[in-house]
């Protein structure tokens, strides 16, 4: 086994944890790659909601600030983005719980808004001439965009409309005031989920779904929409589509096509398909990780990955399926429009970076010479030590990371908790530990193990499908043989052991305490007890047929078997359950389901359903009560490290 130490110097053990950590998020260099821009916020230690930030400007050499932009106090901003002659710079600004947005446009240091929207606004584009941004627009929508956010009540007549998320055309004055009115260019009875604009600025490649756009995006198809507002379909390969991107010439569309589970995290190969319509072709069936993003740029189509523990940056030739990588790094990096953003010719980009032991900074430069261009936290020190850990499990290669207290006292055994990623098409990422679970488990005492069992994003398409009609078998295995793997390296004590996950990792507790006696206590978040009653409750059924090979009203045996509440019998492992009770993804009455069983069989367990929350908990208070409840609940059944 393989292991890669990610800790400062010894005497960051003694420092004291951060008040506050500065976050950039939706980086974005502009096309000559002279500036950058990024969402910038404070995230204080004592507060458990989402922090409030601010569009800023810097200089790519250096880092230095040129403007900072905060104009609405209650409004979260997302989806900076350059015009193509770096000129002006538009970004979104939500007021999330009224469910309305604007679109503000900076031009020569001066801020305007350019439109006010009853509804949903999120990733505005320029057209190549700079004179129109698209954008995709939820007119008057009965929920946030996404199947994690919280449903809509379930209330009166069911089955009504649903909400659409089109593409949406307006001018922009070249004065930078008010825009025009919004112009729907792709049907109405169609949801988009993503859009890149073809090189003529006359149409755009879309990923697309009749009816509910939580739930169809598993079955999207490739389309082309005209700004005259024509349609046609391009492909409908029968994989999940993610980052729809048009070459240069206009020819080509290349997206990554996998097996997903959410639509948020992404991992597959490259495909390409004509623009103008035909077969869509796999061309990086062997590569050994998963493409993350696509950014296509003059001469060169760059992607992203996730290779094992590193994120990698590299090119890759459409035809042939040849990659030269040109950065890779056991780092969790992120920008607006993928992994990275990159200038117009290719030979400059900028990304936010992290890792468990390093807090976040953004790095720009040449690929092959990334280096940071901010300091805002550089006097933070690492809060944990990380290491990735390797194993092998029935001829597969495995990976997770371990993280635990800086220094270990020697002699000393610890409590370790299995947290278990959700999905299962995801992979734990190394981001900088000093606030959240992982933190405030090892914070308390605890070791943490975050495997990436077969299923998970790191390994190939193969390894992503390996979980195919068999949730909970090897996947479980995988986790038990990674236990042993740190248990070889690490001072645990195999006599104190938790798990804990959150949707997937939710049902895999259930899965684990059902099928195994190894844990002495469990923690199960927004879990899935019976998959034949969960196709009839959750928001997203089509998810479920590329895993379970049928639906349920075809083939309902397999659903069943994979099922943790038939074998609640076996039960043993004392669970506390929550969930939100507007949860589309995995409905309550999963968790009540559950929580139920185990009742019958007489094991300790409890339950909690917070209020109005969806697929995540968001609101500070809540976030704050599952923190106590989750470290009472391990102190209890593990006993205090």
């Amino acid at each position: 086994m393989a292991g890669l130490f990610l800790t400062l110097a010894a005497a960051a053990a003694a420092a004291a944890p951060p008040a506050s950590v500065h976050h950039f998020h939706d980086v974005a260099i502009s096309p000559n790659g002279g500036l950058i821009a990024a969402i910038e916020a404070d995230d204080l230690a004592q507060s458990e909601g989402e922090p409030h930030g601010a569009v800023v400007m810097r200089e790519r050499a250096g880092g230095k600030v040129v403007a900072s932009y905060d104009p609405c106090p209650t409004c979260a901003y997302a989806d900076a983005a350059w015009s193509p002659d770096g000129q002006a710079l538009v970004f979104v600004a939500s007021e999330r719980k009224a469910r309305t947005a604007s679109l503000q446009v900076v031009r020569a240091g001066k801020l305007s808004t350019l439109l006010s929207f009853a509804g949903l606004l999120q990733a505005p584009r320029w057209s190549p001439d700079g004179q129109t941004l698209a954008v995709l627009a939820t007119d008057k929508p009965r929920k946030q965009t996404g199947a994690t956010q919280a449903g809509a009540a379930i209330v009166g007549e069911i089955g009504g409309p649903t909400d659409e998320q089109r593409v949406a055309i307006l001018p922009v004055p070249a004065d930078g005031k008010l825009g025009g009115p919004l112009t729907f260019v792709s049907p109405a009875d169609t949801f988009v989920y993503e859009y890149d604009w073809t090189p003529d600025g006359k149409a755009f490649a879309v990923t697309e779904a009749k009816g509910d756009g939580d739930n169809n995006w598993w079955v999207a198809r490739l389309a082309a929409v005209g700004v005259d507002g024509g349609f046609r379909e391009i492909a409908n390969p029968g994989v999940q589509m993610k980052y729809p991107r048009v070459s240069p010439d206009g020819k080509t569309v290349a997206f990554i096509g996998g097996l997903h589970s959410d639509f948020g995290p992404t991992g597959g190969d490259v495909w390409t398909v004509p623009f103008a319509g035909g077969d869509a072709i796999d061309r990086t069936p062997d590569y050994k990780g998963n493409f993350s993003s696509l950014i296509w740029r003059r001469g060169a189509l760059f992607a992203t990955a996730i290779f094992g523990d590193n994120n990698a940056v590299l090119t890759l030739d459409p035809a042939s399926g040849a990659t030269k990588t040109l950065f890779t790094a056991p780092v969790g990096m992120d920008a607006g429009d993928g992994r990275v953003s990159i200038s117009r010719d290719g030979k400059v980009v900028a990304a936010a970076m992290e890792d468990f032991a390093t807090a976040p900074h953004i790095v720009a430069g040449p690929i092959e010479k990334l280096h940071p261009i901010t300091h805002d936290n550089d006097a933070l020190t690492a809060q944990v030590a990380a290491r990735s850990i390797t194993w092998k499990s029935e001829g597969f290669d495995v990976q997770g990371w371990l993280t635990g207290p800086l220094q270990p006292e020697p002699g000393k055994t610890y409590p370790m908790v299995v947290l278990v990623h959700g999905g299962p098409s995801s992979a734990v990422q190394p981001q900088y530990m000093w606030k959240g679970t992982t933190n405030d488990l090892v914070q308390h005492g605890f070791y943490v193990f975050q495997p990436n069992p077969r299923g998970s994003f790191g390994q190939g398409e193969a390894f992503t499908r390996a979980n195919v009609k068999d949730f909970g078998g090897g996947d479980l295995r995988d986790i038990l043989a990674g236990v042993e793997a740190v248990e070889k390296v690490a001072p645990v004590d195999d006599r104190r052991l938790g798990v804990y996950g959150h949707s997937y990792g939710g049902f895999m507790t259930m899965w684990t305490v059902t099928h195994s006696n190894r844990f002495k206590a469990a923690v199960a978040g927004a879990g899935i007890a019976n998959w034949v009653s969960y196709y009839g409750q959750n928001g997203i059924d089509q998810w479920m047929v590329p895993f379970f090979g049928a639906t349920v009203y075809d083939d309902a045996s397999v659903y069943d078997r994979l099922s943790p509440i038939r074998y609640i019998k076996a039960a043993k492992t004392p669970t506390f359950i929550y969930v939100g009770e507007r949860d589309v993804e995995c409905p309550p009455a999963q968790s009540l389901e559950f929580h139920h069983g185990l009742d019958a069989v007489g094991v300790p367990n409890a339950l909690v359903i917070y209020a109005g929350e969806g697929h995540g908990i968001r609101e500070a208070e809540h976030k704050a009560d599952l923190k106590a409840r989750t470290l009472a609940w391990f102190d209890k059944y593990l006993g205090q490290p």
